[in-house]
């Protein structure tokens, strides 16, 4: 809004003003974390204050005494704390991003698709509406067809998007400096499969105060680099691309999301100050599904699918100590693998306290960005 604004009046104060910093994306970007960290921490405390007076407090519940035990300082700390990222983020990219840019349309609706769907959950688990559920919230069929349907219409309108970009049409792999060729239909699967895996994977990950949000701020910072390099110029001089510099793929006007993600690197941020060791809020699925899902629709648009495991690696560690853990539960017949899953609650009832799981957590997440940038220059 305030680009557009700005564009709109430059022909007026040409001649007394010249301000051109708004048209380079990574001024906007920069300006979006800050932006977007401000509200958060404005809005922060009257969001709990509201989720106070509602009662939506969280009540953790697991299949563990002694981790129940660990836990149970935590009981009616109110949940749903995603609502001061949505918010912040969304506010953020509204106010300097390119709202004509077909990319950036879609991560709002992946946000605000995704938002809706843990709002929901989380009220049918946390209020008195849920009585006849317990605490299931929605029951796992059904948020799945909710995120299948989201991922499939993001993924339909990527790929009329996607139909003049040569690049886009081809599956990348790291340390390979050309694409592979991907018919439509499993590029369509892939979108599908990662924009749910990904969002159920940060909810996995969303278990302590502070992990989820902390690890989600890292790979925020690499999709914000991933999406500038895409498409945007080394210099206003010459017409080279830092994708071709890098032989990457080259994505144009995939740049705009860089102000998206930098709008959720503050949310996050902002939002960490309420939610690091105690909490004063959760982030709840409202939070958690749709930053997932957002992770995952940006690899699709920098066609980084692969990258992405590397990038989110924490998330992909969580997500398959629960996959194992579940396997081996049914195949050995009652036996376990770990102490409890997701991982983060091993290392817990393991005797490590909550915010060394958190820190440590953070380090494994901040190894996984350093790894995956490295790889943009081995090719």
């Amino acid at each position: 809004m305030l680009y557009h604004l700005l564009r709109y009046f430059s022909g007026f104060f040409s001649d007394t003003l010249h301000f051109y910093a708004y048209q380079y994306v990574l001024f906007r970007s920069v300006v979006a974390i800050l932006t977007s960290l401000v509200i958060a921490l404005l809005i922060g405390p009257r969001i709990i204050r509201w989720l106070m007076r509602m009662k939506i407090g969280d009540r953790p519940e697991f299949h563990h005494a002694a981790l129940n035990e660990l836990t149970k300082e935590k009981a009616n700390t109110p949940t749903m704390g995603g609502l001061i990222i949505l918010s912040s983020s969304i506010a953020s990219t509204l106010l300097w991003a390119r709202l004509d840019n077909p990319f950036v349309q879609k991560a709002i609706f992946v946000l605000l698709w995704f938002g809706v769907l843990g709002g929901v959950d989380d009220w049918l688990k946390l209020t008195a509406a849920s009585r006849q559920r317990g605490r299931n919230g929605l029951f796992a069929w059904e948020k799945l067809i909710f995120q299948i349907a989201g991922a499939v219409l993001i993924a339909s309108f990527l790929f009329w998007d996607f139909a003049q970009i040569d690049d886009a049409k081809l599956f990348w792999v790291p340390f390979y400096k050309h694409g592979l060729p991907l018919a439509t239909w499993p590029f369509i699967l892939i979108a599908i499969f990662y924009i749910s895996m990904t969002s159920n994977a940060v909810n996995l990950a969303d278990g302590m105060d502070g992990l989820a949000g902390g690890c989600v701020a890292m790979v925020s910072l690499v999709l914000v680099i991933l999406c500038y390099v895409a498409s945007e110029m080394m210099s206003r001089t010459t017409p080279v691309t830092w994708a071709s510099y890098l032989l990457l793929p080259h994505i144009p006007e995939a740049g705009e999301l860089s102000i998206f993600y930098a709008s959720v690197l503050g949310a996050v941020l902002g939002f960490l100050w309420f939610n690091c060791y105690p909490a004063q809020t959760f982030m709840g699925d409202c939070g958690s599904l749709p930053l997932g899902a957002a992770m995952g629709y940006g690899a699709l648009v920098t066609r980084h699918e692969i990258l992405l495991l590397i990038i989110g690696g924490v998330f992909v560690i969580e997500l398959m100590s629960v996959v194992l853990q579940v396997g081996y539960f049914k195949y050995t017949h009652g036996k376990r693998l770990f102490r409890c899953a997701p991982l983060h609650h091993h290392f817990h009832l393991a005797g490590w306290s909550e915010p060394q799981v958190v820190v440590r957590f953070w380090l494994m997440a901040a190894a996984f960005a350093a790894l995956a940038l490295a790889t943009i220059k081995l090719r």
